[in-house]
């Protein structure tokens, strides 16, 4: 908005006819929690529990189908029938829809918090929907570990965030001394020694990938990938396979992704979050907040969506991702999926294609960590739709689907582990939708989760620092049971 005042002379004191504009500042957006209190908690409670009016916690709904836009609606237009005043003329849309948010987050937290997901100790079977498990400890002596595989002959590679390349043998047994010749590291905030694999064909190759924060001036990194290969305890014939142009560096410590997925046909996709510069992921001349595609020898495929626009990143594969931190390659129809932190709220799974834009920040079903709003919009043309997505968020980590034969009732779900929420998550995805099953929770943040090559499924967790595998274990009568989230 715009205030049209008259200006004065200078040294005069004297007006004149012309106008000066000047732009008034925006109105402060508004904190949807103290919304809440001040105006909806005398009727609903200050918990959502209900008072003179409904609870907002147990999706039964006096009006409309309980989804967003039946929300949305009630709160700006009312219901008179019921007495509910409207609220259009005191929120705007955008704070309409956070408090949809706010409404969907507080009730999926009550949801959890009576659920008694499965927590399980050392030696407890857990019996979930379809096979009975125990959760056990492989490898101690970690700080921080981000990344695992496996090398053929089952050793294990871990990346620890601060920079170090561990190396465990068969048993768990960690090596003393970590992998010699690992690249400097920028290790602040969310960056550092990020996803390392093993290349499907190493034993005729020997490669290793790895990707990490790389130091750039004045304090700024961006997410490089090489790779080198092992010899006794180091790494040898360092290749730089992707390094963004020095000037597209990004200050700040978040936001970094990364995961690698081969595909087969002799590439190599990975992820790049956003570094916390919101619209640089609608950006396709810079790197960050995008999905990558390069040969295995980082050169750029030839049909790479955006190999011919000037000025345009050319390994870019799809564009417009907040913090992808898991990809995964159905193993079947070599579908790409990613999963994706959202803001406060709005955690994704895609289906990733070849130069889609999925949204970010134009669109989100999130809003802004302190609780104001970001934006009404959750769709736009040109832009994506998650498949799935997470209010309250989870903060997703690592995706991988699962195609061993110690949990036969699982094959071809995809796992996904979760940091804040600390749960293992099994996703069925068919035609007609995707169910959820929360197999655990809250026994540590979830950073990694690979299947290894006996069929278990490998963990490496955060908070406490180890890794663990998951385990087929004879079904209990006693055995917790885990529950499956609406």
């Amino acid at each position: 908005m715009l205030l049209r005042l008259s200006a004065l002379v200078a040294g005069t004191g004297a007006l004149v006819a012309a106008p000066l504009l000047l732009a008034q500042a925006p109105a402060p957006k508004k904190d949807v929690a103290k919304v809440w209190t001040d105006v909806c908690a005398s009727c609903h409670g200050p918990t959502m529990a209900g008072a003179q009016a409904p609870s907002m916690l147990d999706d039964v709904w006096v009006s409309g189908n309980g989804d967003d836009a039946s929300l949305a609606a009630a709160i700006k237009n009312g219901r008179v029938a019921t007495g509910m005043p409207a609220f259009g003329g005191l929120l705007s849309d955008e704070e309409i829809r956070a408090m949809v948010v706010y409404i969907r987050e507080t009730a999926g937290k009550a949801k959890a918090a009576g659920a008694g997901y499965a927590a399980p100790a050392a030696n407890v079977v857990v019996q979930s929907q379809k096979h009975a498990f125990k959760l056990e400890t492989v490898v101690e002596g970690v700080t921080a570990p981000w990344g695992l595989d496996f090398l053929p002959d089952g050793r294990m590679l871990i990346t620890e965030k601060g920079g170090a390349l561990r190396l465990a043998d068969a048993k768990g047994v960690l090596a003393p001394e970590p992998v010699q010749g690992v690249p400097a590291v920028w290790s602040k905030g969310q960056g550092g020694l990020l996803d390392v694999a093993v290349h499907p064909g190493y034993a005729k190759n020997g490669w290793i990938y790895l990707s990490y924060s790389d130091p750039g001036e004045n304090d700024s990194a961006m997410t490089v990938v090489v790779r080198a290969k092992l010899k006794g305890n180091a790494l040898t014939d360092l290749q730089t396979l992707f390094k963004a142009p020095a000037a597209t560096y990004r200050t700040g410590n978040v936001h970094f992704g990364t995961r690698f997925v081969f595909d087969g046909k002799g590439h190599v996709y990975f992820s790049i979050g956003e570094r916390g510069q919101q619209l640089d992921a609608q950006d396709v001349t810079r790197p960050n907040g995008k999905v990558h595609r390069i040969n295995e020898d980082g050169s750029i495929p030839k049909d790479n969506p955006f190999v011919d626009k000037a000025d345009a990143i050319k390994s870019i594969w799809s564009y417009g991702h907040r913090n992808p931190q898991g990809l995964a390659m159905h193993p079947t129809t070599g579908a790409l999926y990613d999963v994706e932190h959202g803001p406060r709220g709005g955690d994704e799974l895609n289906l990733v294609e070849k130069g889609k834009n999925y949204g970010w920040p134009v669109i989100t079903y999130g809003m802004n960590y302190n609780g104001t709003p970001m934006t009404d919009k959750t769709a736009a043309p040109g832009m994506e739709q998650p498949l799935t997505y997470w209010v309250p968020s989870i903060a997703v980590s690592s995706i991988g689907f699962y195609t061993g034969t110690k949990f036969p009732g699982w094959k071809g779900n995809l796992i996904l582990g979760s940091l804040a929420a600390q749960e293992l998550r099994r996703l069925e995805m068919t035609d007609a939708g995707i169910t959820q099953e929360v197999l655990f929770k809250n026994v540590g943040r979830l950073r990694d989760v690979v299947m290894g090559p006996d069929g278990a499924i490998y963990i490496a967790f955060n908070q406490p620092d180890r890794i663990a595998r998951l385990v087929p274990a004879p079904a209990s009568g006693t055995a917790a049971a885990a529950n499956q989230p609406k």
